[in-house]
């Protein structure tokens, strides 16, 4: 073998050890699905959708599209949100399981509740 064969022999080989090293990075790096989401529009002095089901990890939108001032307070206090004028939006990621009830505060009467299943 001439050492411009052995040379070019090595190179190619390099060239494949790399080409198998990139495919196991790309599979071990897949990218994560997006989280879902999920939204609730507040209008009329009610949360259209009043009971939305979703998975753990998921997002949940609530976006005032009222003409007054409203908020999202869950009744044990995991999440609250500041007074949201018109078009304003407050987003929470539910992480684990459960039943997750909210109002209101400034309209005690606008309830909903978010159940969270794995």
């Amino acid at each position: 073998m001439t050492r411009s064969f052995r040379i070019l022999a090595f190179q190619a080989a390099a060239m494949i050890a790399c080409g198998f090293m990139m495919l196991t990075v790309a599979a071990i790096t897949k990218a994560a699905p997006a989280p879902a989401a999920a939204a609730v529009t507040i209008g009329n002095f009610t949360f259209k959708n009043p009971v939305v089901t979703v998975k753990p990890g998921t997002t949940v939108t609530w976006t005032n599209a009222d003409d007054i001032p409203h908020t999202v307070v869950s009744k044990d206090g995991v999440f609250k949100s500041r007074v949201l004028d018109t078009g304003d939006k407050f987003s929470f990621t539910f992480a684990k399981a459960g039943q997750f009830g909210y109002f209101c505060s400034l309209h005690p009467h606008m309830t909903g509740m978010i159940v969270v299943k794995a």
